[in-house]
């Protein structure tokens, strides 16, 4: 089976933490990472942009609505994940615009994370 695990923390953790809690993430990260290249294999991964720099395509009849910002309901879940690479955020949004009307889609810019290596 392949799963894929979504990272869930407050806006502004990451900026706040100081050096000691920025190394007990990454030696987090690490265990983590080890422990499923031991039993399995790790297909991609990345750290997100903020949500509110997130796009959302919304599907209103026959429309699409795209909006700047996290606009996905509450009682809406997130199911799936595509890493993709696309050369900018009109392209993301037309491919976007290809998939099920029946999703609500987020559109986030992947980020880099400083000072942090993947093992």
């Amino acid at each position: 089976m392949r799963y894929v695990v979504l990272i869930a923390c407050d806006p502004g953790d990451w900026e706040r933490a100081d050096e000691a809690t920025r190394q007990e993430y990454f030696d987090a990260h690490h265990a983590f990472e080890r422990y499923v290249d031991e039993r399995g294999r790790r297909t991609s991964s990345a750290a997100l942009c903020d949500a509110d720099l997130a796009t959302t395509v919304r599907r209103d009849g026959d429309a699409d609505v795209v909006t700047d910002g996290p606009f996905v309901e509450l009682t809406e879940q997130l199911s799936g994940y595509y890493d993709v690479e696309l050369p900018d955020l009109d392209t993301a949004i037309a491919a976007a615009r290809l998939l099920p009307r029946a999703y609500t889609l987020e559109i986030r810019a992947v980020v880099g994370v400083e000072g942090y290596e993947s093992v």
